[in-house]
């Protein structure tokens, strides 16, 4: 699947040119064919990230986007308090053209005006589905709870936690769906997902940090995809706006997205 934008704004097509890779489609798998990463591992590491993010800290004077007086979804400073911006230590070439800058402390600094234009562009996308053929996914201990009240919002399905292998691939499981299109929180932790919608040919929407590789995403939200404020603005943002292209009133708060410590 190529990374590549089904996107009818010319500013926001331009923003979103994208490399053509081809990839050969992941073997089926049956539902016990892949090992499950164990919890109390996981949740070290995002805890371990979390705390990472929260040493960063806002700074509301940080330098995150070329355009200071760009329209955006919410106030810059918003995105900053939550971390949006934030990516990791290392990048990927996919990832360079997402990339604002880097900092001292050798993080890479996410544009987030290509942050909130991704958002609108994956909304107005995903408003073209059938609410009950988008499922979203999130292996990540912080995602689980954004993405699942985001499935709520639009209508969606949610699979969070461990992906069971062969829920898109194999009909014999009794867990299998066929959704039209697939909302990743993390192309890393999600690549069960990942490589079951490549395998059936159905667009892959990714939440991307400076970190990831994007060859099989179709449309990549640049993204701190790792700390649990960060995760709660997105998904709010892509519900209140998903509903809002649908013509339905986006009447979701913030709060309504953030999961208790």
């Amino acid at each position: 699947m190529s990374e590549s934008e089904n996107d009818a704004d010319t500013e926001e097509a331009a923003d979103a040119e994208e490399e053509v890779e081809e990839t050969q489609p992941a073997a089926e798998e049956s539902p016990d064919e892949t090992e499950e990463q164990p919890e109390e591992t996981e949740a070290a590491e995002e805890a371990a990230e979390e705390d990472e993010d929260a040493d960063a800290g806002p700074r509301f004077n940080e330098d995150v986007m070329p355009d200071d007086e760009a329209d955006l979804l919410i106030p810059v400073e918003d995105y900053l308090s939550a971390g949006v911006h934030i990516g990791t230590q290392q990048k990927t070439k996919d990832m360079e053209r997402f990339i604002h800058r880097v900092r001292d402390d050798g993080l890479y600094v996410l544009d987030v005006s290509k942050t909130d234009g991704r958002i609108r562009t994956a909304a107005s996308f995903l408003a073209n589905y059938d609410p009950e053929q988008v499922l979203v996914t999130s292996s990540r201990q912080y995602g689980r709870f954004p993405a699942e009240k985001f499935a709520d919002a639009i209508g969606a399905r949610a699979r969070t936690g461990r992906f069971i292998p062969g829920t898109l691939t194999n009909p014999e499981y009794a867990g299998y769906i066929e959704p039209d299109v697939v909302v990743v929180t993390d192309p890393i932790g999600d690549a069960q997902a990942v490589k079951e919608a490549i395998t059936v040919g159905i667009p892959v929407i990714a939440m991307c940090d400076s970190n990831n590789q994007v060859s099989n995403v179709d449309l990549v939200i640049p993204t701190n995809n790792k700390g649990r404020r960060a995760l709660s603005v997105v998904y709010w943002l892509l519900a209140n706006e998903t509903l809002d292209n649908r013509g339905a009133e986006p009447g979701y708060a913030l709060e309504d997205f953030e999961a208790e410590l």
